[in-house]
């Protein structure tokens, strides 16, 4: 299973929480009190962070859904034999609906990489695979800037053309 699919709860569970304080605005609020929050998931190492906010917990939820899509971008595991019960609700006709700001959006980003990483990074035959047409999987990466980078990173270093 993917880290990115698990629950939010669970994956704070498995998460280091660092509290400390950060500079910028926000008065003597923010720089007195530690309310920056910093999580490094201890199985991958990978880390987010969140300081914006003047309360601690509000910081955790910020860093813990920055999480979910860094661990959705950076963490590669070996696709399902079939697409998920997630992906499934999501998908209506050949369509995929979600927005980048649902609970269920890294999970989906990373049980698509995880299939281009299976189809050589081939967006015909993943999606294929996926039951949506090409131009819906490259939506859901265009979706999020940080997304769209990532696979076209990952298209790049395999010696394809980058995505339009």
């Amino acid at each position: 299973m993917h880290p990115a699919t698990l629950p939010p709860l669970d994956l704070a569970k498995q998460c280091q929480v660092i509290r400390t304080r950060r500079t910028g605005p926000g008065g003597q609020h923010r720089n007195k009190t530690e309310t920056a929050v910093v999580l490094v998931h201890q199985p991958t190492g990978i880390s987010a962070e969140a300081a914006e906010r003047r309360s601690q917990a509000e910081n955790r939820g910020v860093a813990l859904k920055r999480l979910r899509l860094k661990l959705a971008l950076e963490h590669r595991a070996p696709a399902a034999a079939a697409a998920s019960a997630t992906w499934q609700r999501r998908v209506r006709g050949r369509q995929l609906v979600v927005s980048a700001g649902h609970d269920d959006y890294p999970a989906l980003v990373a049980e698509a990489l995880d299939r281009l990483q299976g189809t050589r990074w081939q967006m015909a035959p993943a999606a294929e695979a996926l039951g949506v047409s090409p131009s819906q999987l490259m939506g859901l990466f265009r979706k999020v800037p940080s997304a769209w980078v990532a696979v076209n990173g990952f298209r790049t270093a395999a010696g394809l053309p980058a995505l339009r």
